[in-house]
């Protein structure tokens, strides 16, 4: 008997290959301080109540009294989180996080009363403060922000209930990360060499990128045969989810909870249309790829197991941790040396928590506070596409180091529909260094398909998943129950337009809806094939050297929340609000496309 590959305790990594978390509480007597400190400033809360109208100076004094405890908050949950996600199996920092958590509903409820009072004053009252006290100037459009919400704050009496009511609205997304990162038992399966693999969320990408399709297959059943068992549960706690999110926009007077959603950054509906339009249209494109990967794959059906694979075999390229830093930092440089400061900063200084074990969160991604370092998590294997998740999670944190190094705490953030953007601009960057550099025709083609692959994932299956996102919270809002049966047949029908007559119906992928975290975060994924399209632009403005595109884009880097994200964007050199941008990045899919093609046909001559 083979012996079977466990991962390692999160106590027996090296140092170097984790995070130091050190920075934000040399350790967690110090998170309690901060936490009592916290506490005991919430009592103050009520103070301030009914303080707003009595003049500028109460009024400056109550506002920066809310902004600081959100400050303080903030660092504390975010040290709270990532102690958890490093192994959400350790029950101390699952009673961390939930104190934490706790704590944020706490605030939340006792800081409720602030948007009502101010919105119950008139608005010269309002700007005339602005206009007696020069002080609050930096706060003007935090405050316009606000009153343009006006509509949809309830009275303050509401607004405490829904606040103290936030845990309660979060638990079927806290039940899932739960039961989908700690609790699951995934079955063993054999790798191409006969070992045994404990199946786990890091290793079952791998394998579904594995050139051997019987392992493809056993991962791709093994897993999903779980959540077959688990399918009524699921069920329930997206139902569940879908169901606060129409709640909560209906009590807030909006005519849907994607209106409610997407108003918190001024953002048109129409742009979330646009993409799913535009994107149905291309739908073509993505079918036409399908056929040249069954082909090459040589298979007489494609399978949604043969989808990630790469088609041309075996990567000619795998990189270490070390050389990836390498080749990161090489191919960065297009977007100058004060950018590549700042990364280098990331890597020498452990901003990044590196390797899989066990009970770590699935996955990768950048988080942080504006009183934190930018920290990144990754789950690293030596594959080619963690060197693009590794570029692609220092874009996110490189964006909130120049933001929160530029701007001021009220606007130290920016929304997520600006973060795919600068994420993804350095994956465009990383993809078109690449091209140039490598030689071996079988590397260039490895890329190219690689690049189709990540469009394919970012642009087609996020819309995808943003498309049947909107489907539940309408079917929700009509009263159609959102039973495992109906979500399964919904999505499986979905699937099969997606990927269109060249791939076969497997029955698993039907249950692809139980297994995505951001069905639980409320209009989010539309924003990764939004930001992917403007990224498409945008890199090619700065690698072909058009006048001040590196400028405008440091720029964009460094606004923050300081303006509405389609306005940062129009300064930057792209419009959102129309389809054109989408309509280029699907020129270039069609144009790698038609690169890899040529270059199949002269490998194969």
């Amino acid at each position: 008997m083979s012996e079977t590959k466990q991962l390692p305790d999160r106590a027996d990594l090296p140092e170097a290959l984790t995070w130091d978390l050190t920075k934000i509480y040399a350790d967690d007597g110090a998170f309690e301080e901060a936490f009592q400190e916290i506490v005991a400033e919430l009592k103050q809360a009520d103070d301030f109540k009914g303080t707003l109208s009595q003049g500028p100076a109460a009024f400056k004094e109550a506002l920066e009294y809310v902004l600081a405890i959100s400050r303080k908050l903030e660092k504390l949950y975010v040290y709270s989180h990532m102690k958890n996600d490093q192994d959400t199996a350790n029950t101390t920092y699952q009673g961390l996080y939930a104190k934490a958590s706790n704590l944020v509903a706490q605030v939340s409820e006792a800081i409720a009363w602030f948007d009502p009072e101010l919105l119950s004053m008139d608005d010269a009252t309002i700007w005339g403060y602005f206009d007696q006290e020069p002080e609050l100037a930096i706060y003007r459009h935090l405050i316009e922000k606000t009153v343009n919400n006006r509509p949809h704050v309830l009275p303050a009496e509401q607004e405490a209930l829904l606040a103290g009511a936030g845990e309660i609205f979060g638990a079927s997304g806290n039940i899932f990360s739960v039961l989908n990162n700690a609790d699951l038992e995934f079955p063993i399966v054999e790798d191409e060499n006969g070992e045994k693999v404990q199946l786990s969320h890091g290793v079952y990408g791998q394998l579904m990128e594995n050139t051997d399709r019987s392992v493809r297959e056993a991962a791709f059943k093994g897993l999903y045969g779980v959540y077959e068992q688990f399918r009524n549960t699921f069920a329930q706690t997206l139902s569940t989810n879908i169901k606060a999110h129409n709640f909560k926009a209906k009590a807030r007077h909006y005519e849907s909870a994607r209106q409610a959603a997407l108003s918190a950054n001024h953002i048109p509906e129409s742009v979330y249309d646009t993409l799913v339009a535009v994107v149905n249209e291309h739908l073509p494109l993505l079918h036409r790829y399908m056929e040249l990967r069954k082909r090459l794959l040589a298979v007489d059906t494609l399978h949604m197991y043969d989808v990630y694979t790469p088609i041309l075999g075996e990567a000619p390229i795998r990189y270490s941790y070390e050389e990836a830093v390498a080749k990161a930092k090489d191919a960065l440089k297009p977007l100058g040396e004060e950018y590549l400061a700042v990364v280098n900063e990331a890597f020498e200084n452990r901003w990044i928590d590196v390797v899989e074990n066990k009970g770590k969160r699935s996955g990768a991604y950048s988080s942080g506070a504006y009183d934190t370092l930018p920290y990144i998590l990754m789950n690293w294997n030596d594959r080619l596409d963690q060197l693009f998740t590794l570029v692609h999670e220092m874009g996110h944190s490189v964006h909130s180091y120049f933001t929160r190094n530029n701007q001021p705490y009220v606007y130290g953030d920016y929304s997520i529909f600006l973060a795919e953007i600068a994420s993804t601009t350095n994956e465009n960057i990383l993809t078109e260094y690449m091209l140039q550099t490598e030689t071996d025709p079988r590397v260039k083609a490895y890329v190219l398909n690689h690049f189709l692959d990540g469009f394919k994932g970012t642009i087609f299956r996020q819309t995808q998943f943003a498309e049947f996102e909107h489907f539940m919270h309408v079917e929700d809002a009509k009263g159609t129950p959102l039973t495992s049966e109906f979500l399964s047949d919904s999505y499986g029908e979905l699937n099969a337009k997606y990927y269109g007559p060249s791939v076969e119906k497997d029955p698993e992928i039907s249950l692809e809806w139980s297994r995505i975290p951001h069905f639980y975060y409320n209009y989010y994924v539309y924003q990764y094939a939004t930001g992917f399209s403007a990224a498409s632009a945008l890199a090619k403005k700065i690698l072909t050297g058009e006048p001040d595109a590196l400028t405008n884009y440091l720029t964009y880097l460094k606004a923050g929340n300081s303006d509405y994200p389609i306005e940062v964007m129009k300064k930057a050199g792209v419009d959102m609000t129309k389809a054109d941008y989408i309509k280029d990045a699907m020129k270039v899919f069609e144009q790698r496309l038609d690169e890899l093609e040529a270059l199949v046909k002269e490998l194969e001559a």
